[in-house]
């Protein structure tokens, strides 16, 4: 026996979600071809406007911007034809600057199909999926889709949430950034703080490449800003007044020997920033959209990345608070506080 009303409002919720896993592909062509971009900036098209606007194929377009409408991500005017990026739209899908900006969203969402047969294997013998053997384009989307909130937090909010830490960068501080990736969270910093020194650490090359790459790109001197190969274990020449971690702890094989060993590169008035995605203490508390989506990742991605590096005690991307203040203090440190909070990130102060 089963409910009829239930089944219909789940195989409801099912289309929907079925609607949204074809249309990550979409998005990406989007992007990639520029189509929101020339949206926005030339407005309403037809699909035949639209074709001679970029150059594409109408019948492909014609069918993009009627799944666009038919998903709500383009807004359809039947008495003309035209089809028009909203503006709320266009903060999502368009505007790299906005705090809202989720292609990276749907880029990540896209490496885990990729990923897919590697994590399938590894349920069956527990293994891990190294770093650097997941989805070649991956390490993009996961920079790509965390720089928004970076943008617009770190400077502004996070950093002056931290005691005394703004002061001293001012003046002049040393800044290690743990678990860099692509250097985004690293050069915002630098940028705001021309008078501090900041080394940015990753384990993966490739992601150090680019990393450098970025900062070649803004012009900013390597001798105050450079980014450099090691493990959570091993980074760093110690005496940093500052060392940050970017949605990377829960990623770490060994977050408590992470913890000892940023402990040991402090100064001992210095402060460890843990930037974490939100999460509640209990799996009842994450029953919601953001702990959809992170579970999501964490099974795909976080998981395995962790299980495969020595310890591999794999926190998960939805350890909560509670779970990840333990680690840190098992690590030596003395307190540690929620300092601030978004609907995305924890931002977490330690102090030895």
């Amino acid at each position: 026996m089963f409910d009829e009303n239930k089944l219909n409002a789940f195989v409801g919720q099912v289309l929907g979600d079925l609607g949204g896993a074809y249309s990550a592909a979409l998005v990406k062509i989007g992007d990639r071809l520029g189509l929101y971009r020339e949206l926005q900036s030339g407005g309403p098209a037809t699909s035949e406007e639209l074709a001679e606007r970029t150059g594409y194929s109408e019948r492909y377009l014609r069918e993009w911007l009627a799944h666009h409408a038919a998903s709500n991500y383009l807004d359809y005017d039947p008495t003309t034809g035209r089809f028009r990026l909203p503006p709320e739209q266009a903060m999502v899908f368009a505007d790299e600057d906005s705090p809202v900006y989720m292609i990276g969203g749907f880029e990540n969402a896209f490496t885990t199909f990729e990923n897919e047969p590697k994590v399938r294997s590894a349920f069956r013998t527990g293994d891990g999926v190294a770093w650097g053997d997941q989805a070649h384009c991956m390490f993009c989307a996961v920079a790509k889709f965390f720089r928004p909130g970076y943008t617009h937090n770190l400077v502004q909010s996070w950093l002056p949430a931290l005691d005394g830490v703004v002061d001293k960068l001012e003046r002049g501080a040393k800044v290690a950034d743990v678990g860099c990736g692509h250097g985004f969270s690293t050069l915002l910093m630098a940028e705001a703080f021309p008078n501090s020194t900041f080394i940015g650490y990753d384990f993966h090359e490739a992601s150090i490449d680019a990393a450098n790459e970025h900062r070649e790109e803004q012009g900013l001197d390597a001798s105050r800003v450079r980014f450099q190969q090691a493990t959570a274990a091993d980074f760093g020449d110690g005496d940093f007044d500052l060392v940050t971690c970017f949605d990377a702890l829960h990623d770490m094989g060994d977050p408590v020997g992470t913890a000892a060993h940023v402990r040991q590169q402090l100064k001992p008035d210095g402060t460890w920033m843990v930037v974490e995605p939100m999460a509640a203490d209990d799996l009842s508390g994450n029953m919601n959209p953001v702990g959809r989506l992170f579970y999501a990742a964490s099974t795909s991605i976080c998981v395995p990345t962790a299980l495969a590096q020595q310890t591999g005690l794999a926190l998960g991307a939805q350890a909560g608070e509670r779970r990840l203040t333990e680690i840190i203090k098992e690590g030596g440190f003395r307190t540690v506080r929620r300092a601030a909070e978004t609907p995305f990130n924890i931002v977490l102060e330690a102090r030895p």
